[in-house]
């Protein structure tokens, strides 16, 4: 495994300052065995305020700005917080194992919120190729799946909820979109130009509206 991490110190408990940090993409197939890494997506149309610590700053998550970048946080203990979204309160309290990557979503869940793990240990590194992943936590979207805009061959094909699948492609310029039940639910989504030895993530989340996509770069925070 690829110790690229190995200058990043893990921490007893989540540190988040402030997302000023510069962003390093994720290249190896993992961390050092010793780290493991957290990152939360604002699924909502209130920002969402992540609290590690009493008297910590927390880190906020504005609805235009939805996912964080990932944090290193100590393998195998309690992340212990609170998720704040308007007048919703969350207790967090989960673990991620060594060489895991969490991404921490946080949706609605009728007049409350909710949060839903979805967990991954990378292992696809290929540096002439750029990594994309495709995260569901949309039950109300059947069988889905995500295609290159205006084609008809799936990238990803029924992603269960609660779930991801990632795979590496050529780095070009890309836009998706969302197909449910067989049948394309809103616009497509342009990503931009993926670069090779980097790693990208679509997350399909609930709306008010149906089910949307949000995309975002898997960046360390450093």
């Amino acid at each position: 495994m690829i110790k690229l991490f190995a200058a990043l110190a893990a921490v007893p408990v989540l540190s988040i300052t402030t997302l000023a940090h510069a962003e390093v993409a994720l290249y190896p197939t993992g961390p050092a065995e010793d780290s493991a890494f957290i990152r939360f997506v604002n699924t909502g149309t209130a920002p969402l305020d992540v609290i590690a610590q009493a008297g910590q700053p927390p880190l906020r998550l504005e609805v235009a700005a939805p996912v964080s970048l990932f944090f290193p946080v100590q393998a195998s203990s309690p992340i212990k917080g609170s998720l704040v979204s308007g007048a919703q309160k969350l207790a967090m309290d989960l673990k991620v194992e060594p060489g895991e990557f969490a991404t921490v979503l946080v949706l609605p869940d009728g007049t409350g919120i909710k949060q839903v793990a979805v967990r991954e240990q990378p292992d696809d590194f290929n540096g002439l190729k750029a990594s994309l992943a495709f995260f569901n936590v949309d039950a109300s979207c059947a069988d889905a799946s995500l295609r290159p805009a205006g084609r008809t061959a799936d990238l990803f094909k029924a992603v269960p909820v609660d779930s991801l699948q990632r795979r590496s492609i050529n780095p070009v310029s890309l836009s998706v979109q969302l197909v449910c039940a067989n049948a394309n639910v809103g616009g497509p989504l342009d990503l931009g130009e993926l670069k090779a030895g980097e790693r990208y993530s679509v997350l399909l989340v609930p709306s008010a509206a149906g089910p949307r996509l949000l995309n975002a770069t898997d960046s360390l925070s450093h």
